[in-house]
């Protein structure tokens, strides 16, 4: 696509966004001597803790990530949940970077949206359905990782042999690196000879990012560019009671201890190998920070009853039908049990909430949804374990079926929880390293970052930059 190449400017800036990593064990993790490239990084930036500044049900990544980008408090911006950022009509950093003239590449970045012209290339997170990457040279990436993402857990999503070469074709001419090549055939070697691990898949999707990122930060050298990652916080909130059993009172098997016990360090090492990459990248002139929104802590909420099981649909088309819903929709996953039924027009949307909400197992409604307008979103509200032989009713009606013939439980009992501390790490290229005992608001992240490019922020953003020169910190 055409570049706008007429501001020239010397300062460059990468924001990696690693979702959720959590500052205390990235600390561990580093003094145990498992991170020594998150360790150089430490030692060569300015260390912030962050916090998100707000409380459940408003900790959510899909808010504060927006929040980062914006300058905007969840108060004011209002973006409550995932696949709703374009209902935010203020500019996001990439928004005010392009139109100062320079170049942006933003890869993944979650609950994104942009102005039309922006001068570089966007690729919004993979449960995005309403905001598209703004080059149609990107959607076969999009396209393909987007039905991964969504439908990860399922077994039964269709995929051909035919869809994974058409990407690897796709990929082999935008980047795809020896490394990714050899990290795909051991883990497919792995799976095949265990017959488990495919959990790790995630983070050969992340390698792939990476390659993907590389060839167009190469081809068009952008002022600011983001990177967002997602697979360590979802390790973090399933095998949490893995990685400090004796913490929980609901214990996983034998088989799932030794299988997952290490899968959270697993997915901080895979995230240090990335880094490397990353610091091999940046140049004299570039900034690069890492940042995280949030991060995570154990969650014992769940463990009187057995722990926090997950349900979804195998085909949302499925349950639809049996709530006698037979008015034209689309179906989106997001994440875990959730999922958006969108609707030509309100009063088919009113009509299939009142179905959905007669569903029921054990006399117990199953669903949770919350319509606004003409969309729904929502998914099982059933939190414990059901047995094998539980049935699917419909209120006040002899109609039923067996609950596991519409619905598939999650393998795995989601144990971590978020946490508003985030991290927040700034190397400039100088290197200059100290760390700030005071924690900032997430405010203060897009200001920064404009203020690193030499662009004023916009009076719509709240937070002031940090002033990491002159304020008072520990110097190592």
């Amino acid at each position: 696509m055409p570049l706008n190449t007429d501001r020239k400017s010397n300062n460059y800036v990468i924001s990696l966004e690693f979702n959720e990593l959590c500052p205390s064990l990235m600390e561990r993790f580093i003094k145990e001597g498992k991170l020594p490239n998150f360790r150089q990084l430490y030692e060569q930036s300015e260390v912030y803790t962050t916090d998100a500044q707000e409380k459940s049900p408003f900790l959510e990544p899909w808010i504060q990530w927006v929040t980062v980008h914006s300058g905007l408090p969840y108060r004011e911006h209002q973006v409550f949940r995932l696949d709703e950022g374009h209902n935010l009509n203020s500019k996001r950093i990439w928004d005010i970077v392009s139109e100062a003239g320079l170049r942006v590449w933003v890869c993944g970045s979650m609950n994104a949206s942009y102005n039309f012209g922006l001068n570089g290339y966007i690729m919004p997170d993979f449960w995005s359905t309403k905001v598209t990457p703004n080059s149609a040279e990107l959607l076969p990436y999009f396209q393909f990782v987007q039905k991964q993402v969504q439908e990860h857990t399922n077994d039964s999503a269709p995929f051909s042999r035919g869809d994974y070469l058409r990407f690897l074709s796709f990929m082999s001419s935008h980047g795809l690196s020896l490394d990714t090549i050899v990290a795909i055939i051991q883990q497919l070697i792995r799976e095949k000879i265990t017959r488990r691990y495919r959990w790790q898949r995630a983070t050969i999707a992340d390698k792939l990012q990476f390659d993907l990122f590389r060839s167009y930060y190469q081809k068009f050298r952008p002022h600011f560019s983001t990177f967002f990652i997602n697979s360590t916080a979802h390790f973090q909130h399933m095998y949490w009671r893995n990685f400090e059993p004796d913490n929980f009172s609901v214990k996983a098997s034998v088989k799932d201890q030794i299988e997952y016990e290490k899968a959270i360090l697993f997915g901080y090492q895979e995230m240090d190998k990335l880094i490397a990459k990353f610091l091999t990248l940046v140049d004299a002139n570039t900034t690069l920070i890492l940042s995280t929104a949030l991060s995570q802590q154990p969650c014992f909420t769940y463990e009187n009853s057995g722990g926090k099981r997950l349900y979804r649909p195998r085909k949302f088309e499925n349950i639809l039908e049996f709530a006698g819903v037979n008015t034209k929709y689309v179906c989106s996953p997001v994440m875990a049990e959730q999922f958006y039924i969108r609707f030509d027009n309100e009063q088919d949307a009113v009509e299939a909430e009142k179905k959905l909400l007669t569903l029921q197992v054990d006399r117990r409604s199953i669903m949770e949804l919350k319509r606004n307008g003409k969309d729904i979103f929502g998914g099982c509200g059933i939190f414990d374990q059901l047995s094998n032989n539980a049935i699917l009713t419909i209120a006040n009606s002899e109609k039923s079926i067996p609950f596991f013939e519409i619905f598939y439980q999650l393998e795995d009992i989601k144990s971590g929880m978020h946490h508003p501390d985030g991290i927040l790490w700034i190397r400039k290229p100088s290197c200059q390293h100290s760390v700030h005992k005071d924690k900032v608001s997430l405010l203060s992240i897009a200001p920064t970052i404009l203020e690193l490019l030499n662009i004023a922020k916009i009076d719509s953003m709240k937070g002031t930059a940090l002033d990491y020169l002159t304020s008072y910190s520990r110097t190592s």
